[in-house]
């Protein structure tokens, strides 16, 4: 049973989908559900012997595009809604010991285009109105399924901190006639210190509002709105990037890093929305090699964050980190 709930108090739907707590949790490597069936082994999900990409739906969904009526009555106060939508996995790769940042540039380009072809037709759909891409990677964030993959949820609202981002570019459209995003990447471009890696279309940086110690956002320079805007050339600076960030955590403190990784770009409502610009942001937990960022009282109470750390000083940590990609 999946459905939505309304909280109107903080104006936002909340998903309750109580089949997920029958998810597969921590399999062990030679009974991974998402791995390559095995000639003779027991079915996965995946009947392919191989694949270099595979993408399908998630078996335990938070949204469905055909889902059950809610399980109670709403009200005028308590609105509930049917939780209309899509949930996707993407794996990355056959390999079950490996991880994204290990395949190669030309292989994360590929996957850049398979993104993009989610995002396109999971946006066509009239239902759809936000398609948000992420992965979660390492148990310190929650995976319970160690084979290298990421997520693609198709929304049929618009989820609330995008709602908050797509006003505040609204309004500095409005009051400049510019991007917020361009702004703040060209105010980062300027200081400098805050810069982790960057190449001819694409920046990775620490921003000076950093949440967490080594919070990065990669940032398109020129002013695209979302992966189906990129050339070729974007794709591949945006794949080179990617990894380079990603072997730069990897070699932070010696293991592979987990994180969360969540992509920002226009909606598919249909509506305007000015100043939309596409950009990445990386949340990994860790604030020290055996310390972990949590989320308690102020942050997750108050919603304001305590950031420990001076971003300044972790962006030059990171930018220190010679990589091969």
């Amino acid at each position: 049973m999946s459905e939505l709930r309304w909280n109107p108090i903080a104006e936002e739907w909340v998903v309750t989908a109580t089949h997920r707590q029958d998810r597969t949790f921590m399999p062990p490597a030679d009974y991974c559900p998402i791995c390559p069936t095995r000639p003779d082994g027991y079915p996965t999900e995946v009947p392919a012997a191989s694949y270099e990409f595979a993408v399908f739906e998630n078996k335990f969904p938070s949204f469905r595009p055909d889902p059950p009526e809610p399980a109670v009555a709403g009200s005028e106060l308590y609105p509930v809604r049917p939780a209309l939508g899509a949930c996707e996995v993407v794996l990355y790769t056959p390999q079950h010991g490996t991880t994204l940042a290990e395949r190669s540039i030309g292989e994360i380009t590929r996957l850049v285009r398979v993104w993009t072809d989610r995002y396109v037709e999971l946006g066509a759909r009239p239902e759809i109105a936000y398609v948000f891409i992420f992965e979660n990677k390492g148990e310190a964030i929650g995976v319970t399924l160690h084979h290298p993959h990421g997520q693609i949820y198709g929304f049929s609202f618009l989820p609330p901190k995008i709602e908050r981002e797509l006003r505040s570019q609204a309004k500095h459209h409005a009051r400049t006639g510019r991007c917020l995003h361009c702004d703040v990447l060209a105010e980062e471009l300027r200081d400098g210190r805050r810069i982790v890696a960057e190449n001819e279309h694409f920046v990775a940086l620490i921003p000076f509002f950093a949440r967490y110690p080594y919070e990065v956002h990669l940032y398109a320079r020129r002013h695209l709105a979302s992966l189906a805007e990129f050339g070729e050339p974007e794709q591949r600076a945006f794949a080179t990037l990617l990894k380079t960030v990603m072997r730069k955590y990897d070699g932070l403190f010696g293991f592979s890093l987990p994180y969360m990784m969540v992509m920002h770009q226009q909606p598919t409502d249909g509506e305007e929305h000015p100043g939309c610009h596409f950009h990445v942001e990386f949340y990994p937990p860790h604030r020290t090699a055996t310390k972990l960022k949590y989320l308690a009282g102020c942050e997750s109470g108050a919603g304001t964050f305590i950031n420990d750390t001076l971003p300044e000083e972790k962006a030059a940590e990171l930018r220190a980190i010679a990589v091969q990609v």
